[in-house]
């Protein structure tokens, strides 16, 4: 088991950092120079190189117009850029090179800049909240009905909820277009949201934390008068906050990588929402790496600083047994 446990951990530390590889590249590219990347230069340090030159009264950026044999043609540049001496001739031997490392955190502002970016935040903030809470509110209810009341088929209709799960989305995107169009929601934030305001996996987490909870507080509950949705409000959904949290943040991320589904149902572009809104920045940008970079990124960002903020939440729903000592 000693010999084990190192190893385990190695192959973790591992599959973490070639997790986090691709993002601090993308971070790290979205900070370049365009000219940095357009020269093939994919390390992940965002640093310039450009050939300098010396003499007594200082060390100069320089800016090569052509060469002659051993002699360069150059213009010599102060520190904003600006040109000093131009078609300045010296011996390419004493053209040295410098590298320095500088971020270009422009590139986020040009890229948000684009194309409408604040508004795709907000229909993506709004839909993902708006989605969430209808998400916890009917699998919260569905949830209670399928662990702790009793009815007929009680099982067989959970199974069969259970299924659905293993249908993928293309199979019922287009009797869903259909069934959107005949109900004239195509191009609304109704299609956006209603269809997703009931989440299986969320009714199915909440299933099996609901069971857990002792049928003794049931019971004193009952016997104290309490009803059904009492019992839901006043003790079922305190004991099960963290779950809930980890269902909301689920379903929050869920929503906010959203594509395939807006992309069909809506064309208006002002109710885009934020990664089918990225999908066209990339048509449009598709030669600037830097500004590609620089719009997934702050994309991303809210997702991971939601999971960093949560992670606690998420932790703990997976530890939770109903009941806290």
């Amino acid at each position: 088991m000693r010999t084990r446990t190192p190893v385990i951990y190695f192959l973790l530390l591992l599959c973490g950092i070639s997790m986090v590889i691709p993002f601090v590249w993308m971070v790290t590219t979205a900070v370049k120079s365009p000219l940095e990347v357009n020269k093939g230069h994919v390390g992940f340090i965002p640093a310039e190189e450009y050939p300098v030159y010396s003499d007594d009264s200082g060390e100069y950026r320089v800016k090569i117009i052509k060469t002659e044999g051993d002699s360069s043609y150059v213009n010599v540049l102060n520190k904003d850029g600006q040109i000093i001496r131009s078609f300045f001739k010296i011996p390419s031997r004493e053209i040295g090179k410098e590298r320095k490392i500088k971020f270009h955190m422009e590139n986020f502002l040009i890229a948000f800049q684009k194309v409408p970016f604040g508004r795709y935040f907000l229909n993506t903030i709004f839909v993902s909240a708006t989605v969430v809470l209808g998400v916890i509110i009917t699998g919260s209810l569905a949830a209670y009905a399928f662990a702790r009341m009793r009815f007929r088929g009680r099982e067989l209709i959970f199974y069969l909820f259970i299924s659905m799960m293993m249908v993928p989305q293309p199979v019922y995107l287009i009797p869903s277009y259909i069934v959107l169009d005949n109900l004239g929601w195509l191009d609304t934030y109704q299609a956006l949201i209603v269809p997703w305001i009931a989440n299986i996996f969320t009714i199915f987490l909440l299933r099996q934390q609901f069971k857990t909870i002792p049928q003794e507080l049931f019971d004193a509950a009952a016997i104290d008068g309490c009803s059904r949705w009492g019992i839901l409000w006043k003790i079922v959904l305190p004991l099960s906050r963290s779950v809930i949290s980890t269902a909301a943040i689920f379903g929050f991320i869920g929503s906010w990588n959203s594509f395939m589904w807006p992309l069909v149902m809506i064309d208006n572009p002002k109710l885009r929402v934020l990664q089918v809104g990225l999908s066209y920045f990339s048509q449009e940008a598709s030669s600037q790496t830097t500004l590609l970079m620089a719009a997934s990124t702050f994309s991303i960002l809210p997702l991971l600083v939601l999971f960093l903020i949560a992670q606690k939440q998420i932790i703990a729903s997976f530890a939770s047994s109903g009941l806290k000592g």
